[in-house]
């Protein structure tokens, strides 16, 4: 339903509501009924014009501005304040389709798919006619289209006339020439024929003056949609437009009540064509989706029988059955079934006039059975298992499942797993069995005797599994090691006839550091305890390394045992350079070695040539690891003796800096500086010089910084403050006074603190009492 109070706010409504009907022109609009009014709205919506063009018009037919608003005021009076028209409106609203139709969606409350009910709420098919094809020759062509006469050859033109209302066209000087209702090739030889008496000889071989007649833009036709359609009523198409046009025009028939398979077309009063829209989804035959005229009507009816098709079918939903179709097609139009589905019978649920009836049908009935209206078919899943299946695993060449044929036993399965593998242990191999309640059982074989036909073979059933064990899977996993002096030390897998040689090989050959001495091997000791105290568990072996680090030939041939150790040695006097830097005030700074184990801080400035005139022991750095050291590097000097001596390390760096002339102040002075060094000032003078202390400076905690790292702080007698003499390159630190925490007592402390109070409180009333008896 169109919603008037929504379109009447628009001029160009207005105006087309004004211009639509040829009455208006000698009526005021005063005059006009409310169908009328209402005639105009549905009319307007039909228009291409534009604002302009329909002001223009109205103007040119003598209608004034007051007449729109007029008109406007009208229309408004007709809608409710929901926008909803007060007046009832004709059932069948003429609808326009647009240029790019919106895809309708098909709502259904069923949560089964009804199968085709997708076809006209999917986004990607519209179903809009094309207009870029050649002139179908057997178009009819009627009122509003638009002929495109080509004339070429010896003599060239081109008429683009328009079919009138009446029927006819008109070309040049040339009478009226009527088409209505011809088709394209019959047309084409009329007009041909009365072009003639403009082209002499026209179409004809001698005359070389050749003409066709070809469709140009084409009109618009009405169409009824009545019966079960989502939106009923009456839309304007184009005149090529057909069946499945007008169907995705109005939403395709009701999922809930149309019928999919008995759309009706009639013209003139009689039924002309039957579509079943099946026929388009199953075999993409379109044989019944005819070209619409003018005033065609489609009729959707209710469906008569809708099944359910439910489980292992490819296309699980509802389908509408017709009374000659069987279970069988209703299976086709599912797909069949899926590879999974049980097809020895099929589940039915059928709904009698007082509950429901549970049915069976069997695969040889199917192709007669007949569905009736609300069946439910569900076809079920084969089971997870297999009725021949036995299986092994394990040392075999081909483990895996086979099938259980009669009579087959062990040995005839192993034959089809290509045999046993080297490796297979043959004292015991494992059958597990189901018994007839299905609980397990396990059955060992001595699968040697078995092979060499000691014992009877065993007869194979069901399910049956044979697991047959490697050697190596009963066993601990063997390996050996190697420490020590070698590139790759750790673990490796034990093969048989390993050699040490070998081993070092996978350890990729002897380290730098390896010695020629003596190599040891610890062995675990199983049986052999020869030679061996009572309480010696491993067996030690020794064996030398010649001096190009090669092991002499019977020591090279000695074979590993599983989990053997072996132990390569390193040089006691092998170690790896470390280096310490020195920079500054020496005359060869850089990186020096350290040579033994007993270097000192002045054996590093002893070879870097000694101290430079300029260099400030006081300012001196050592870092170790990333850290300071403070050091008194004048009295290590003068007395290398001293602990501050320190013994070298790797990465150790020692700073002698040139003599620093200034002082640093920072913290909590107004004026944080740097200012010269002057030996006569105080500590108070550099103070001074940063503008003094803050209110937040905590006096008794100041220190200074010496140049070499060293704290120096303030002491305190009896009140008196001694403040530390800055030196050069010092840095003046003044601390910030910390923040107080609020002295806050929990509550169990404030019970506390009563509790002893009133005590006392009590106490000192007693006495008193005591004092004045």
């Amino acid at each position: 339903m169109v919603k008037i109070g929504r379109l009447c706010r628009t001029l160009s409504i207005c105006l087309l509501g004004l211009l639509a009907c040829r009455a208006v022109l000698a009526q005021q609009v005063t005059n006009l009924t409310d169908e009328q009014v209402q005639q105009f709205v549905q009319q307007a919506q039909v228009s291409g014009m534009t604002e302009a063009q329909m002001e223009a018009m109205a103007q040119s037919r003598g209608f004034t501005a007051a007449d729109v608003n007029r008109m406007r005021q009208r229309i408004n009076q007709l809608s409710s304040p929901s926008g909803k028209p007060a007046v009832p409106v004709e059932t069948n609203v003429v609808r326009e389709q647009p240029a790019t139709p919106t895809p309708p969606v098909a709502v259904t409350t069923s949560p089964v798919p009804i199968f085709g009910a997708s076809l006209f709420s999917n986004a990607h098919l519209s179903f809009e006619p094309n207009l870029r094809i050649p002139t179908p020759r057997n178009y009819v062509i009627g009122p509003d289209d638009e002929l495109i006469i080509d004339i070429y050859g010896n003599a060239q033109q081109t008429y683009r006339p328009k079919v009138s209302p009446e029927g006819s066209i008109r070309v040049e000087n040339l009478g009226p020439i009527y088409v209505n209702g011809l088709t394209i090739e019959q047309a084409e030889q009329r007009i041909v024929g009365r072009l003639r008496t403009l082209y002499r000889g026209l179409n004809s071989a001698a005359s070389g003056i050749q003409a066709q007649l070809t469709l140009g833009s084409v009109r618009s036709i009405k169409v009824t949609l009545l019966g079960q359609v989502v939106r009923p009523g009456t839309y304007t198409l184009s005149s090529l437009a057909t069946v499945f046009n007008a169907l995705y025009a109005a939403g395709g028939p009701s999922p809930e009540r149309g019928s999919f398979r008995d759309i009706r077309v009639y013209r003139g009063n009689r039924l002309i064509r039957t579509l079943d829209i099946y026929d388009f989804l199953l075999r993409a035959d379109q044989k019944n989706n005819i070209r619409l005229l003018d005033q065609d009507i489609i009729f959707v009816d209710h469906y008569n029988t809708r099944i359910e098709l439910a489980g292992e079918v490819k296309q699980p939903g509802l389908y509408e059955i017709r009374p000659d179709e069987t279970l069988k097609s209703a299976l086709t139009f599912a797909g069949n079934f899926t590879d999974r589905a049980y097809t020895a019978s099929i589940h039915l649920r059928r709904n009698t006039p007082t509950e429901q009836q549970l049915m069976t049908i069997n695969a040889a009935d199917i192709t007669q059975f007949v569905p009736q209206a609300g069946d439910r078919y569900v076809v079920g899943s084969i089971l997870e298992r297999i009725e021949n299946k036995v299986s092994v695993s394990g040392a075999v060449f081909r483990p895996g499942e086979y099938a259980l044929l009669k009579g087959m036993t062990i040995r005839q399965m192993i034959r089809k797993a290509e045999g046993l593998r080297e490796d297979a242990f043959l004292n015991r191999a494992t059958l597990r069995r189901l018994r007839e309640n299905l609980d397990p059982e396990i059955i060992s074989v001595d699968l040697g005797k078995l092979l060499r036909g000691e014992v009877a073979d065993i007869t194979l059933q069901r399910e049956d599994h044979l697991t047959i064990n490697t050697v190596s899977e009963l066993r601990q996993k063997r390996t050996v090691s190697i420490q020590g002096a070698v590139n790759k030390s750790g673990t490796f897998d034990f093969v048989d006839s390993m050699t040490v040689a070998n081993l070092i090989v996978l350890a990729e050959g002897f380290s730098d550091a390896a010695i020629s001495s003596r190599m040891e091997i610890a062995r675990r000791i199983k049986n052999d305890t020869s030679g061996l105290v009572s309480n010696q568990n491993v067996r030690l072996m020794t064996f030398a390394i010649d001096q190009h680090l090669r092991l002499n030939s019977m020591d090279a041939q000695l074979t590993l045992r599983p989990f053997d150790q072996v132990f390569v040695r390193t040089s006691p006097r092998y170690e790896a350079q470390k280096g310490v830097s020195i920079s500054g005030e020496v005359f060869y700074p850089g990186a020096y070695a350290v040579r033994t184990s007993t270097d000192r801080i002045t054996d590093l400035i002893n070879r870097a040539g000694g101290l430079k005139p300029e260099a400030y022991l006081l300012a001196a750095r050592f870092m170790r690891k990333g850290e300071a050291v403070s050091l008194d590097l004048q009295k290590i000097l003068s007395n290398p003796d001293v602990a501050g001596n320190l013994l070298l390390e790797d990465g150790d760096v020692l700073t002698l800096p040139r003599r620093p002339d200034i002082v640093r102040i920072r913290g909590e002075v107004l004026n944080p500086a740097t200012v010269e060094f002057d030996p006569a000032k105080s500590f108070r003078d550099y103070v001074d010089e940063a503008g003094g202390f803050t209110n937040k400076a905590l006096k008794r905690k100041v220190y200074v910084m010496s140049a070499n790292g060293k704290i120096k702080p303030t002491h305190s007698f009896l009140g008196i403050r001694s403040y530390p003499k800055p030196e050069r390159g010092a840095e003046i630190v003044v601390p910030v006074i910390p923040a107080k925490e609020p002295n806050r007592a929990s509550s169990t402390e404030r019970a506390a603190w009563l509790t002893v109070i009133a005590s006392g409180v009590a106490v000192i009333l007693t006495a008193l009492r005591l004092f004045t008896n």
